[in-house]
């Protein structure tokens, strides 16, 4: 198999057109006029949940604003050709949508703070120096920094498929760090796309170990733990190269932790690429765990 750069394993047909067809009818549903980057793809999905909101709530301000809202409204929260979030705890949202908490832009959302913008941009930076700007572009569109923690602390993150390019992760001081989380979770929504965009359905009744989870998980949790961590693997052995002191720590044992889930987890790739029915799809994850699990 020749090795493939992060930039062509997260390059596919397809995907570019499926947002833009979903962009194009949310915005048919909330009457507005959305333009079709990856960016918008990603508002779109916050307006439409928010407009849902209101529409419960009988909030006619801000469903009105959820219908007339477009993206260069909200110049005001961008980081590049990222919009930023940094929400109070007690701003988080809970609802039927996400068993976890997760926040929606609105007409009273603030910029986020100055160490928020500053982590960000180093983070962005790091990852498009190692491959990966293209896909925090058009999958992390929308950042929702939450909490700051220690790197002896225990990080979250996650990505919903009901916000699509919107990634939900708490940071610490060093932007590498961010930096790979961010790809984790750009990676699970880039899957999400390529699946859609190629019509792959995944039998629901056919499970395999995670050895990230220690359990069975369906065939569409596996795929997904086996490609999001392939991919921070190759970026955390790029950005070790350069990294010092505790970062360079950390990413030397996130790197020891994932050679050993990948060792177990390579032993049923194969039949579990199986039931991918979109060649693309399945190639790519497949270089991108055979360049994971490859020679540093």
């Amino acid at each position: 198999m020749s090795s493939l750069s992060p930039e062509a394993l997260v390059t596919l047909d397809g995907i570019a057109g499926h947002q833009h067809l979903r962009t194009s009818r949310i915005a048919s549903v909330l009457g507005n006029r959305l333009p079709s980057s990856a960016l918008d793809y990603a508002v779109a999905h916050h307006l439409l949940e928010g407009a849902e909101h209101a529409a419960r709530a009988r909030d006619a301000d801000l469903l009105d604003w959820c219908r007339n809202t477009r993206t260069r409204d909200l110049r005001h929260l961008s980081v590049g050709p990222h919009i930023l979030l940094n929400p109070r705890p007690d701003d988080l949202l809970r609802s039927d949508i996400s068993e976890t908490a997760y926040y929606l832009v609105r007409p009273d959302t603030s910029p986020a703070s100055p160490e928020a913008h500053a982590q960000v941009r180093a983070a962005l930076v790091s990852a498009a120096e190692h491959g990966f700007g293209t896909l925090l572009t058009q999958q992390a569109s929308v950042i929702c920094l939450l909490n700051r923690r220690g790197l002896d602390e225990t990080l979250h993150s996650w990505a919903l498929t009901r916000l699509p390019g919107t990634v939900f992760t708490d940071y610490t001081a060093h932007h590498e760090i961010l930096a790979r989380d961010l790809i984790h979770e750009a990676a699970h929504n880039w899957l999400n796309d390529a699946l859609a965009a190629h019509d792959v359905s995944l039998p629901g009744d056919v499970t395999f170990f995670s050895p990230w989870r220690g359990t069975d998980r369906p065939v569409f949790g596996f795929l997904h733990a086996c490609w999001a961590f392939a991919l921070t693997v190759l970026y955390a052995r790029a950005a070790r190269h350069s990294a010092t002191g505790a970062v360079a720590s950390f990413l030397d044992s996130h790197l020891r932790q994932q050679a050993v889930r990948f060792a177990t987890a390579a032993k049923c790739l194969e039949r579990a690429l199986s039931y991918v029915s979109a060649d693309n799809v399945r190639d790519h994850i497949g270089h991108a765990v055979g360049e994971a699990v490859g020679p540093a």
